[in-house]
């Protein structure tokens, strides 16, 4: 199958593409940068170079794959003007990908993160929050999903707030940048909130499984750790930097605050069982044991 990927460079990208490439697949990686597409090139990928603002660029190369994958996001967390920026630019660049394979029966996989559940592990039944301020990228997942009425078999990869490859990596890995920045491991509230984990290595044969065989307009959950308690998190963190780990204001954390408070665990019960999936590598607590001082 010739796979077209955004996103395929950084670090859950990097780890899809090198699962696609060794089950057989043809890697076809959009790169905004030089350093982008030498990275994809040297491992084997081919390259078209371009950034999730150029639609036409999107809407040729999805047109000419056997499948896309989408994992590109800006990932500017600087400001809430600056995430809605990211968040309308990926709409965009979704709704174009999603539309170039109409009538096509061919796949298209996208990524969403696992949804806040009440006092329970969330579940693949559950909605994606659609408010909130990254609740535009569930509003156009659903918008992909529901292309399955229209000859797409389109499906998306819940992903839990830590996806992480040796000790690096999503909201665990920001908790250590923040660390590493102000001296001290922090956490909202009484960081018993549990934040759900997957090595990016395990995710990506998720990501090619769904490529393969999942049914249109289905949503998987990649979860390894259903739950691990945020102060045992930084708890780990202030340990390999040798900094406290201690309860700082939620506002500390920026837009991103109120979903750091929030006890978010997951379940991928349904995923392991329909598609077989059976993650193997070091959980979240070990893996965040490779931090280096």
């Amino acid at each position: 199958m010739r796979v077209f990927i955004t996103g395929g460079t950084g670090l859950i990208g990097s780890a899809v593409v090198a699962e696609l490439l060794a089950a057989g697949h043809a890697v076809t990686a959009l790169a905004r940068s030089d350093a982008s597409a030498e990275k994809a090139a040297a491992v084997g990928a081919d390259v078209v170079r371009g950034g999730l603002t150029d639609l036409d660029v999107l809407r040729t190369t999805a047109q000419q794959a056997d499948g896309v994958v989408h994992l590109a996001f800006s990932n500017d967390f600087s400001s809430p003007e600056a995430l809605a920026r990211s968040v309308a630019e990926e709409g965009a660049a979704l709704a174009a990908l999603g539309d170039s394979l109409v009538g096509s029966d061919r796949p298209l996989v996208t990524v969403s993160g696992t949804p806040h559940a009440a006092g329970r592990a969330s579940t693949e039944e559950d909605p994606l929050p659609t408010d909130g301020p990254v609740g535009g990228r569930s509003v156009s997942v659903e918008r992909a999903l529901g292309l399955a009425s229209h000859g797409v078999r389109s499906s998306a990869i819940r992903l839990p707030r830590t996806v992480h490859i040796e000790g690096d990596g999503g909201f665990a890995g920001l908790l250590t940048q923040i660390a590493r920045q102000s001296g001290v491991a922090g956490y909202p509230g009484d960081g018993t909130q549990r934040w759900p984990a997957v090595h990016a290595l395990d995710a990506a044969v998720l990501f090619r499984l769904a490529l393969e065989k999942a049914p249109a307009g289905t949503a998987w959950h990649a979860v390894a750790d259903e739950g691990d308690a945020v102060r045992d998190i930084t708890a780990v963190i202030g340990r390999r930097l040798g900094v406290p780990s201690a309860s700082v204001p939620e506002e500390s954390f920026g837009p991103l605050g109120p979903i750091f408070a929030t006890d978010q665990p997951s379940s991928s019960a349904h995923t392991r069982a329909a598609l077989g999936w059976q993650p193997t590598h070091p959980g979240l607590l070990e893996d965040l044991e490779k931090i280096r001082p």
